[in-house]
């Protein structure tokens, strides 16, 4: 890190489902400093995902520590941050406590209280934090009187952050977390009176919706320098923006605990009949830009099972390697659905299948098996979003996150797409889109066109079968889903 003359940096965390990052950028959109330590998710029971919301912040203050470390603190212009969405955190407002663990975005318990709304004619989905804050609240303040006094607050993981490293100062999420929070209404683009009231949620306690670069306030950590928080955003639009997917029709995939397919829908949502959501891409001066998202549940947690499941893996690193010792799966099939199958079937019920094992079947071939079906779900997901498309296809998919390193599953996505894969240079595009939004609210760039040169391609991944043995492969696999659904 250079000394002397002050330079133009921006911080951004990430904090994911399995670990927190933090990153500095310069005005380049290069990185110089990062940080990230695991805080894996407790699952007490099948379909129960919680997180210790004490771990989560020890990390957050862990990395953002080792990471300013590097660098002067008049240089740091600000912090953006992008987190994980649907979880559901409720607080003590005095305190900051959690006064529950976290409820995952991938916790199952609200799921037959998701389909009983939806008959009502409500649509929460069972990914959202709604119904999550419902049922921490269902235990912990049942008559509302906590939450209505104002002593206990509720929200996502963002606004959590917001409250907790300012000392209570911000109250606060960006419209992108909101969009995902299942309180949002896409029509109003503000809280949804009908589901508050069901939910009996109080809207006071729910944080002030703002745009996602805007400085909010400022930290107020121990021993760390007063820093502005100029950005809030989901971790998948933090993405989009991380690979600067600005166009309507543009699509990115996020290989982390799960797979995440987002497409630019541009100034208008768009309205999906197959299990796909519309959201708030980002929302910049009071205007919104709109995604359509689909989701593979389970496709990084898919390879960390490998590891800690199975022992089949030292580490998840490992399965490129193994998996690219075989030439092909040997007759052996997986389906990843650990927490079940998202888009475009939204069914909680499936369970992963593992399927196709002879005595010849090694280790390398499951692992291989397992990358094979990642990269079919994630073409369900994708197929799914281009099916309510009005856009251009587009020219190539850019993937990004923890498992976007692993060359195989890349070739075998672009295989399975029939598109061009392309990988950039920083594939923690979650952290870099934070820290484009934060850079942006406090003068580093002065507009998203600043940041053209900023995305920088590593390796591009082109298809390596043709169509009739694409699709041949694709409707293979698609038979075995029905196992996972417990169909047969």
């Amino acid at each position: 890190m250079r000394q002397g003359a002050a330079e133009a940096l921006v911080l951004a965390l990430d904090v994911g489902t399995t670990g927190v990052r933090a990153i500095l950028l310069d005005a380049t959109g290069t990185p110089r400093a990062g940080s990230y330590r695991e805080v894996l998710p407790v699952c007490p029971a099948p379909g129960l995902v919680e997180h210790d919301a004490e771990a989560l912040v020890a990390a957050v203050q862990e990395v953002l520590g080792a990471v300013l470390r590097e660098a002067p603190s008049q240089d740091v212009r600000g912090l953006g941050i992008a987190t994980q969405r649907g979880t559901a955190v409720v607080w003590d407002a005095a305190s900051g406590r959690a006064v529950h663990r976290a409820l995952s975005w991938q916790d199952g318990r609200t799921a037959a209280r998701c389909g009983a709304l939806m008959a009502d004619g409500l649509f929460v989905s069972p990914l959202a934090a709604a119904t999550k804050v419902e049922w921490i609240l269902d235990r912990v303040d049942p008559d509302r009187s906590a939450v209505r006094a104002g002593r206990l607050r509720c929200g996502t993981v963002d606004a959590w952050l917001a409250w907790r490293l300012s000392a209570g100062r911000i109250s606060a999420t960006d419209a992108s977390d909101a969009s995902c929070s299942g309180f949002y209404d896409l029509l109003t683009r503000g809280w949804s009176a009908a589901i508050l009231d069901t939910l009996r949620i109080p809207a006071a306690a729910l944080p002030a919706i703002v745009d996602s670069s805007a400085v909010l306030g400022r930290l107020a950590l121990p021993g760390m320098p007063s820093i502005p928080l100029a950005a809030l955003v989901g971790d998948q639009q933090a993405g989009m923006m991380g690979q600067l997917r600005l166009h309507p029709g543009e699509v990115k995939i996020t290989y982390g605990t799960s797979a995440m397919v987002d497409m630019n829908a541009g100034a208008e949502p768009i309205w999906s009949t197959r299990a796909a959501y519309p959201l708030v891409l980002w929302q910049r001066a009071g205007v919104p830009t709109f995604c359509l998202e689909g989701t593979a549940i389970t496709a990084g947690a898919a390879i960390t099972w490998l590891r800690d499941g199975l022992g089949v893996l030292a580490t998840p690193e490992e399965s490129a390697a193994l998996a690219a010792s075989v030439v092909d799966a040997g007759g052996a099939w997986a389906v990843p659905a650990f927490q079940g199958l998202g888009t475009p079937y939204m069914d909680p019920s499936a369970r992963a299948v593992v399927g196709g094992l002879s005595r010849a079947t090694t280790r390398a071939h499951v692992v291989r098996a397992m990358l094979d079906g990642i990269a079919w779900r994630c073409r369900e997901v994708y197929d799914a979003l281009r099916a309510d498309a009005p856009h251009p296809p587009p020219e190539t998919l850019r993937a990004d996150g923890g498992a976007a390193r692993n060359d195989l599953l890349l070739q075998l996505q672009a295989d399975a797409l029939g598109l061009p894969v392309e990988r950039p240079s920083v594939i923690q595009a979650g952290a870099v889109g934070a820290g484009y939004l934060a850079g942006l609210a406090t003068g580093v760039w002065g507009s998203v066109d600043d940041l053209g040169t900023a995305w920088r391609r590593d390796r591009v991944f082109e298809p390596a079968i043709g169509a009739s043995e694409r699709e041949e492969r694709f409707a293979a696999w698609q038979r075995h889903v029905v196992a996972a659904r417990g169909d047969l």
